[in-house]
């Protein structure tokens, strides 16, 4: 796994971890029951604060994506797998609306639209 960050970014640091590990699980790097490495090890390596990749983590959690253990640490779920088959699904939409000539911002508000009907 690795998790990329820009500095420069106006995107939350947390936000870009948690995006950089869910993009890992949608490309299958990342697979169910699979442990991530610890908050602090994380944290060290990136050079950024505990509590920012506990926030990503614990936004990762209530996704669904990852389980959080006492004594295991953050688990991967079963969802993980169905990231990728979403994933191989949404490249598909995707090609067919560039085909068509459709902006991606449509296509974006599209799928916010049809989610939000659907909740």
């Amino acid at each position: 796994m690795l998790i990329r960050l820009d500095p420069d970014s106006d995107t939350a640091l947390f936000v870009q971890v948690a995006d950089s590990i869910r993009m890992d699980a949608a490309a299958g790097r990342l697979r169910p029951g699979e442990r991530l490495p610890a908050a602090r090890e994380v944290a060290a390596l990136l050079e950024i604060n505990v509590h920012t990749v506990l926030h990503a983590y614990q936004e990762l959690r209530d996704e669904g994506l990852i389980e959080l253990r006492r004594g295991r640490g953050a688990v991967v779920t079963p969802q993980a797998d169905a990231l990728v088959a979403l994933t191989h699904d949404i490249r598909a939409v995707v090609s067919r609306a560039r085909a068509s000539g459709l902006p991606a911002e449509a296509l974006a508000s599209l799928v916010k639209e049809i989610a939000r009907e659907n909740r």
